[in-house]
C-alpha cells in the first residue's frame, strides 16, 4: 500500500482534513478552474472537470463556489491564471517524492518547495529523477469490517478493477484511471462504502522508515500540503500505521 495514501486516510479518519477545509477548498477551486480552462466548462465532455466537481461535492463545497470556479476557468469571470508543474525530489531515507502544483508564480512556488525539502532533511531533484518509480492508478480502500469480501471482489472486478488486496484491516482496490469512475459508481450502487477513492500515483516499491526519519518524512509531507500552490504530494515511504496515528494525534 502507498504510505502516503494510508497517511491521507488516517488523517481523514482523525478529522484533520476538516480542520484544514479552507486550504482544501482553495485546491479544489484551482483544479476546477484549470480543468474548465483546458477542457471546457461542460463536465459531460470533460472527464477531468467531472472528477474535480465530484471531489468538491464530496467535501460539501457549495454549488455557487463550484459554478464560479468553472466560470473563472472558461473566462466568463476574471481570475488568476494558473499553470501546472510537477517537481521531484528525495525525502529522508531516500524516499521518492513528487509534488504537483497549480501556481500563478513559478519562482515563488519553486522557492517554497526547495525550502520545505531542505528544512525536513530532503532535497529537490531534477525533472524525471523519481517519476519513473510511480504508476498512475485509480485507488480505493474499503474497511474490512464494513464490506463483505466476496461481494466486493465480485462488484469491482465486474466493473473493471484490476486487483483487490487484503491490506491489514482494509481491502485495497486498484484499476486503470479510465475505469475509476465506473468502479466507484458500481461500488456506490452496490452499497459498498469506501474510506478513500482517488486517481493517484502508486509507487512500484517503498522505503521503510522508522524513528526520526519517519517523523521527518511526515513533517515534510505536511509542510508541502500546507502550501497553497501545492495540489498533491506523492511519496513511496512505508511507515507503520501506529507511528502515523501517533503523529496525527
Amino acid at each position: 500500500m502507498s504510505g502516503h495514501s494510508k497517511w491521507s486516510t488516517i488523517k481523514r479518519k482523525k478529522g484533520v482534513a476538516d480542520a484544514k477545509r479552507g486550504k482544501l477548498f482553495t485546491r479544489l477551486i484551482k483544479e476546477i478552474s484549470i480543468a474548465a480552462r483546458l477542457g471546457g466548462g461542460d463536465p459531460t465532455g470533460n472527464p477531468r472537470l467531472r472528477a474535480a466537481i465530484a471531489a468538491a461535492k464530496t467535501e460539501n463545497m457549495p454549488k455557487e463556489n463550484i459554478e464560479r470556479a468553472i466560470k473563472k476557468g472558461t473566462g466568463e469571470l476574471e481570475g488568476a491564471s494558473y499553470e501546472e508543474a510537477t517537481y521531484e525530489g528525495y525525502g529522508p531515507g531516500g524516499v521518492a517524492v513528487m509534488v504537483e502544483v497549480l501556481t500563478d508564480n513559478r519562482n515563488r512556488t519553486i522557492s517554497e518547495i526547495r525550502h520545505h525539502f531542505s528544512r525536513h532533511n530532503g532535497n529537490l531533484g531534477e525533472s524525471g529523477c523519481v517519476s519513473w518509480m510511480f504508476n498512475l492508478k485509480g485507488l480505493m480502500f474499503f474497511d474490512q469490517d464494513k464490506v463483505d469480501e466476496e461481494r466486493l471482489i465480485e462488484v469491482v472486478l465486474d466493473a473493471g478493477a484490476e486487483d483487490v488486496r487484503d491490506r491489514d484491516r482494509e481491502y485495497e482496490v486498484t484499476m486503470d484511471p479510465a475505469q475509476f469512475e465506473v468502479v466507484k459508481r458500481a461500488a456506490q450502487d452496490a452499497g459498498l462504502e469506501y474510506s478513500f477513492a482517488e486517481v493517484t500515483m502508486i509507487p512500484q516499491s517503498t522505503v521503510r522508515l522508522l524513528g526520526k526519519e519517519a517523523e521527518q518524512m511526515l513533517r515534510l509531507v505536511e509542510s508541502l500540503e500546507d502550501s497553497d500552490d501545492i495540489q498533491r504530494v506523492y511519496a513511496n515511504f512505508d511507515i507503520p500505521d501506529e507511528v502515523m496515528e501517533q503523529m496525527v494525534a
